[in-house]
């Protein structure tokens, strides 16, 4: 079979991009180098292998996680159709056996009959139509083949997250806005500041060094570069009384309008989408446990009632500065008929995974058909996804989940938050419908392409 799509990686995103291409008419060869060489983190050799939690995340239509599966399961996602399949009890949550769920997946894409499934390492970009969704452990030489082709400044290969907070949940009686050094980028500062007094700040360091950390993976351990360039607040409050004091905590510049003095320490947050509704704890990565991080972060005056719509986390990965080099349909920025997907382009989550390389296989095929390939408008959940990773702050991207904080705000304000969570629902999947209709987005359905 000679292949008009190639991809590389059988993970989530790889194998929802070979199944939206080929139910879409085009004939793809996917690669995946396992078993013929394998990483640090997988156990098997089948496709779509959960090498983390066998969590999805919500299931509920008014949780961000849900909507996202709710729109894809509308454009007919095969990672959705097999945890169907596989789906354990897990109250609202969508949770499957994993070993069943990888097998399921597997097997759909073997008996394609416009998949071709090669088990080799790929090891650089073919000039051909493409697809990379290589994920976190990109095998080494085709991650150097990647930094070539990106430059080197704009390819990562670790991920060291700052928690990211609901700007409404903030205590604005108590942050406040000012900019280190009155260097005055804004009239009103450039950040939020939480401001510590000595004893607040002593029981902060306190509960950071004793608040359980997640453990990392042996391979992770060993890397002394992960460690050093991405040291986690709690280890440098291991370091000393004052690390954090003289660190990302330093109040230098700041005057807490409260007391007219300078604080003992201070947080910032900086704003995180163009919305204002997203805010991170500037230099806060951590390895806490999230539950941990809940109850520690808590103790940041200000910050009492905060709802964190992401945790902060540490891991090695491989990802790209999307934002430089991605267009929202998934795109290279200066090569049309090469896409990224996955979590090499800064997405996080399983569902988001395979959301990308949903987006990325449909429009790889209307490309190849002569068609315009889509972007989906930011009050999906999707496209608020793909919009965010291609169109945050170069200089400071991090790797993002999917939550509401991204889509655009409701023409009304809506106070209670369920209700207004309903509404960006219901907003995004009648979008959706409208591009679906606009764009004839509709395929046949997966058992004419069933085998087994």
């Amino acid at each position: 079979m000679q292949a008009e799509l190639t991809i590389i990686g059988g993970g989530l995103a790889g194998t929802e991009a070979a199944w939206q291409a080929a139910r879409r008419g085009l004939k793809v060869c996917l690669y995946e180098m396992r078993p013929v060489r394998s990483t640090p983190a997988h156990v098997s050799d089948r496709l779509a292998e959960l090498v983390c939690s066998n969590s999805l995340g919500s299931d509920l239509p008014d949780r961000a996680p849900g909507l996202l599966k709710s729109e894809i399961r509308r454009l007919d996602s095969l990672i959705l159709q097999a945890a169907a399949e596989a789906a354990v009890p897990a109250g609202g949550a969508l949770a499957v056996d994993r070993e069943r769920f990888a097998e399921i997946v597997t097997r759909r894409i073997e008996t394609q009959p416009l998949i071709e499934l090669r088990r080799e390492e790929v090891t650089r970009i073919p000039d051909t139509p493409t697809i990379v969704a290589t994920g976190p452990l990109t095998s080494e030489a085709l991650a150097q083949e990647l930094a070539a082709l990106s430059g080197k400044e704009y390819l990562y290969f670790y991920d060291a997250v700052s928690p990211i907070v609901e700007a409404e949940s903030i205590n604005l009686d108590v942050a406040f806005r000012a900019s280190r050094y009155e260097r005055g980028e804004l009239d009103e500062g450039d950040y939020l500041n939480c401001p510590f007094t000595e004893a607040e700040y002593r029981a902060f360091v306190e509960a950071l060094r004793s608040a359980e950390k997640i453990q990392l993976k042996q391979f992770e351990q060993e890397d002394p570069y992960f460690f050093e360039m991405c040291l986690p607040v709690e280890e440098l409050a291991r370091r000393g009384d004052q690390a954090l004091a003289f660190g990302p905590m330093r109040p230098v510049g700041l005057i807490d309008p409260r007391t007219g003095r300078r604080p003992y320490a201070a947080i910032q947050l900086r704003q995180d989408n163009l919305a204002g509704t997203l805010y991170n704890l500037v230099g806060f990565q951590t390895n806490l446990r999230w539950g941990e991080q809940k109850r520690v972060f808590r103790m940041i005056p200000g910050l009492e009632k905060a709802e964190f719509m992401r945790y902060g986390m540490m891991h090695r990965n491989t990802y790209i500065n999307a934002p430089m080099l991605l267009r929202p349909t998934m795109q290279w920025h200066n090569r049309a008929d090469l896409f990224f997907a996955g979590q090499i382009t800064g997405v996080e989550g399983y569902v988001g995974n395979a959301a990308t390389g949903l987006l990325a296989g449909l429009n790889a095929a209307r490309l190849l058909r002569g068609q315009a390939p889509v972007s989906l408008p930011p009050t999906t959940m999707l496209g608020a996804l793909c919009h965010y990773v291609t169109h945050a702050d170069p200089k400071d991207f991090q790797p993002m989940k999917a939550n509401f904080g991204l889509m655009p705000p409701l023409a009304q304000k809506i106070r209670n938050k369920r209700a207004r969570y309903e509404a960006y629902a219901e907003r995004a999947l009648q979008d959706l419908e409208q591009v679906i209709a606009e764009f004839e987005l509709e395929t046949p359905t997966r058992e004419a392409f069933t085998t087994s």
